[in-house]
């Protein structure tokens, strides 16, 4: 696994079993494998969330995407990797797509991984995976049909409610949709001044970065950029509705 630290490096737990295991074990080696039959053998399993299960199940969500609409481009490719040397850095982004053109090569159960993924995390967890899927759909510049139908069959198999999922999307959808900052902050274009500041307070504490904290510090950068989509949703109706 020494040949993974920088992507694995908060090490594996729950991810070393069931489907997400099995495709792991494929797509970095013998010696995962191994650990695999160990921890599946286990009676006691970590289940908390590490860094590394967190990556791990997002290159394998990666690839679920990649694989939607039936072939994988070189373009597609060439965005991921801008997007994981940009978040992740160079070192990191390198060790995730030598994992995740493996995985490429496999059938992946989209249902399968999603579900091992809901057991194990919490509901922060798997908002800020969400998050991210939309962040690598919106890399050139549009979400496809195709790519907006899995991420919502995916955020369906998370248990995301319907308000949280537009919330999500609404940053990557504002050039077509003028109602946007209302549905970022979950709130009827009807709301008065008071509820859009309750709204803004109450998603605000929702999709604070200290809800990832144990995620690694990367990620926890990565969710400032929901946090602040949260403000400028705000301060977009504070302009609207001409209030302070």
């Amino acid at each position: 696994m020494s040949g993974f630290a920088k992507w694995i490096g908060g090490g594996l737990g729950w991810a070393l079993g069931g489907p997400i295991g099995a495709l792991i074990g494929f797509a970095i080696g013998s010696f995962i494998g191994a650990k695999i039959e160990t921890v599946e053998k286990s009676q006691k399993r970590r289940t908390t969330t590490t860094s590394g299960d967190f990556k791990i199940s997002l290159l394998v969500l990666i690839a679920c995407m990649m694989k939607a609409d039936g072939h994988v481009k070189k373009s597609e490719l060439e965005i991921v990797k801008r997007f994981l040397v940009d978040n992740f850095g160079e070192e990191g982004a390198l060790e995730a797509l030598s994992i995740l053109k493996n995985l490429l090569e496999k059938d992946i159960d989209e249902r399968q991984v999603a579900e091992q993924i809901y057991r194990y995390t919490n509901y922060a967890t798997r908002l800020e995976l969400i998050h991210l899927l939309f962040d690598i759909a919106y890399a050139d510049h549009q979400v496809s049909t195709s790519e907006l139908t899995l991420i919502e069959r995916i955020a369906g198999i998370f248990r995301i409610s319907r308000l949280d999922f537009e919330s999500l999307k609404a940053p990557y959808i504002k050039q077509v949709d003028v109602n946007w900052a209302y549905k970022a902050l979950e709130i009827e274009p009807s709301a008065s001044v008071d509820e859009i500041k309750k709204a803004y307070r109450k998603m605000a504490m929702k999709y604070h970065p200290d809800k990832v904290n144990t995620l690694g510090e990367d990620v926890k950068k990565k969710a400032t950029e929901k946090f602040r989509s949260i403000n400028e949703a705000y301060e977009t109706l504070k302009m609207e509705r001409k209030f302070t």
